[in-house]
């Protein structure tokens, strides 16, 4: 094989692997149950998957819009006005994506110049701060301190400067199964109200909040919603992380920036999928009855782990466990994950993972998007730990 003549300097020096994919590597290495990865051992309804084979048959096989089918956006506005009360122009303020990774890199690309400052909250998923770096962005952590891992607004209020330029929050939360309220949303726009501060909402767990709370959206909070990129995923939704589809919502101006980058990066996502979304969006209930089917898995999941010597931390929505391990082992997070996997047979992903300095708390997050069969021998191996 050719050797590259010269050294590669690398634009993400400190980026190798994602922990994700590390730990699922390893799982099917060692014949693990993968609790550590965030995806479905589930499929959606057939009908979805008929709805895409008709499409395809039907000749709606070339590019899409760049913005998206028409008839996926105007799904997406009637769902979003029947949620969250606002109304937002399917030309100029909502665009279809190649999931929701790719709406935030795009966001954070059209809005980021270089030596403007970007906050995150730490925990923080790890798609977030490698978008702003490579902006030319200076990435300002803050803390989300166990065990409730809340903002501490004082401490936002104390981070902004005049080069603040984006706020990416993420609700509910990734990877600490945590939901802002409204008086979250309340005390973020009074921090950004008469700057030029743009707020990356990452809502793609949008309808998985549990115990009958409502999702606080950015989108409903009419003060936030004009200067905010909400990003939400059909995959994570309808159990369909491998079609990777997205949207983002925004205000004319934002989102004509957003389309600026994105006609470039994706310029468009698959025309069969997306009509075929369309169609599924019809039906309510399909997104509406989601927490009530997740809450199911999770206190099924919890019920099976009360035996166990684990501490579980609360989890108030997305498909995620934290749990800590310190009555069991006093081994630091990741290497309790590849004992768990080699030994016990069951993966997870370290906390520390999720912070830049791999602070680790000694808390790990387990996935019960899975099949009440997968769980249950999960959480029998995890008993006898």
């Amino acid at each position: 094989m050719p050797t590259f003549p010269a050294a590669v300097e690398s634009r993400l020096p400190g980026v190798g692997t994602t922990i994700f994919t590390v730990m699922s590597r390893l799982a099917q290495e060692c014949g693990a149950i993968n609790l550590s990865q965030g995806f479905p051992d589930f499929n959606a309804e057939d009908i979805l998957f008929e709805r895409v084979a008709h499409w395809m048959r039907a000749g709606h096989n070339q590019y899409a819009p760049l913005a998206g089918c028409l008839a996926l956006r105007e799904a997406v506005a009637a769902k979003v006005a029947a949620l969250y009360g606002t109304v937002y122009d399917v030309e100029a303020e909502i665009t279809i994506t190649a999931g929701a990774t790719q709406a935030l890199f795009t966001a954070v690309t059209a809005l980021v110049h270089p030596g403007d400052e970007a906050i995150v909250f730490e925990p923080v998923y790890d798609a977030y701060a490698p978008a702003i770096e490579l902006a030319g962005g200076t990435v300002v952590r803050l803390r989300l301190a166990a065990p409730d891992y809340r903002p501490d607004w004082a401490a936002v209020a104390a981070a902004i400067t005049p080069r603040t330029r984006l706020i990416m929050i993420n609700t509910p939360h990734n990877p600490t199964a945590t939901v802002w309220q409204r008086d979250d949303l309340d005390q973020l726009a009074e921090l950004t109200r008469g700057t030029a501060i743009v707020v990356v909402a990452d809502e793609v767990y949008e309808h998985i909040v549990f115990d009958g709370a409502a999702h606080a959206s950015c989108a409903a909070h009419p003060e936030l919603a004009a200067r905010s990129l909400v990003v939400s995923s059909f995959g994570k939704t309808y159990h369909i992380t491998g079609w990777k589809v997205g949207y983002v919502l925004g205000p004319r101006a934002l989102m004509a920036e957003f389309r600026k980058v994105h006609q470039f990066n994706v310029f468009t996502v698959n025309t069969p999928v997306q009509l075929a979304l369309a169609d599924y969006l019809a039906e309510p209930a399909r997104h509406l009855g989601l927490a009530a089917f997740y809450q199911a898995k999770r206190d099924f999941f919890r019920d099976a782990l009360a035996g166990s010597r684990f501490t579980l931390l609360p989890a108030r929505g997305t498909y995620f466990q934290l749990a800590r391990y310190e009555a069991i082992s006093a081994l630091p997070d990741t290497a309790f994950c590849e004992y768990l996997t080699r030994e016990v047979g069951v993966a997870a992903i370290p906390l520390s993972a999720f912070f830049a300095d791999g602070r680790d708390e000694r808390v790990i997050r387990f996935c019960f998007a899975k099949n009440e069969a997968t769980l249950a021998a999960a959480c029998e191996r995890l008993r006898r730990v």
